[in-house]
């Protein structure tokens, strides 16, 4: 993910989150910001925090890597995982995987400056499956869209993030979703979104995470302001961090579940 021509965001109207306030932000302008981009999730295998500088808006996709860095994260057990760089700016720790329940800290030093943030790993709500179907009547012939499905656990507060791919690339939008109007309920939200149309003959791809409260108003903050696509660009307004010191970015430690299909 880079940081967003943004910052990130998706767009959707749906029932989970239509009736949730509107985040009034102020637009961001400064340059040369520590942008965080730290993930644990609950797969053993390699763990990321990418560290860089973010970039006027109207410039291209190129994020300044910061190099040099300490950065680690622990545990509410008293586990230090430290991360080693490499590549430049990519911070990584292999293998580890996160634990449902846990509360994760990461700590990031540089430049003079220590940067902590803690992130809680929800349980896992399973991602029954992904289909797709035909759009709108006003959309290009033969056009789909897709539709995610998974039963909502009742009792529980729960907070979604899916990120889609369409034959391996990326959509900008963010889709963020809670259980406000769905708790205990099956789900059937449309990921909808206008960046990469959609065809029968199309690989689609998607990732379920399941996200705690802070991360989800970050994603879903970005989800309100329209599609744009992660990466270190000044923000046309900057999302609320759960990063301490204030800075760009987040950490955020998740569930995550992929499914692919061809559409048809």
């Amino acid at each position: 993910m880079k940081y967003y021509k943004f910052y990130i965001a998706p767009v959707i109207a749906l029932l989970a989150v239509s009736c949730t306030k509107v985040i009034d932000l102020k637009l961001g302008s400064d340059t040369g910001k520590l942008v965080i981009e730290g993930n644990i999730n609950n797969i053993s295998g390699p763990q990321y925090i990418k560290l860089s500088r973010n970039v006027p808006f109207t410039n291209t996709n190129v994020y300044p890597a910061v190099t040099g860095a300490a950065v680690a994260v622990s545990d509410d057990q008293g586990n230090t995982f430290p991360f080693t760089e490499g590549p430049s700016g990519t911070y990584t720790l292999n293998p580890m995987n996160g634990v449902t329940g846990r509360t994760y800290t990461m700590t990031v030093s540089t430049n003079g400056a220590t940067y902590t943030a803690g992130s809680t790993l929800p349980t896992l709500v399973q991602l029954d499956s992904i289909t797709a179907k035909a759009a709108a009547l006003n959309s290009s012939k033969n056009e789909k869209n897709i539709s995610v499905h998974y039963q909502d656990p009742a009792g529980v507060t729960n907070q979604y993030r899916f990120v889609m791919y369409v034959n391996s690339i990326q959509v900008k939008s963010v889709f963020a979703f809670n259980d406000d109007f769905t708790d205990g309920r099956y789900v059937n939200n449309e990921l909808r979104e206008d960046d990469i149309k959609v065809y029968p003959g199309d690989t689609v791809t998607v990732e379920m995470q399941c996200i705690d409260k802070t991360i989800y108003t970050y994603w879903l903050t970005l989800m309100q302001q329209g599609n744009n696509r992660p990466g270190g660009a000044v923000a046309p307004s900057n999302p609320p961090t759960n990063i301490s010191p204030v800075t760009l970015g987040y950490f955020s430690a998740h569930t995550t579940q992929i499914k692919t299909i061809i559409v048809k």
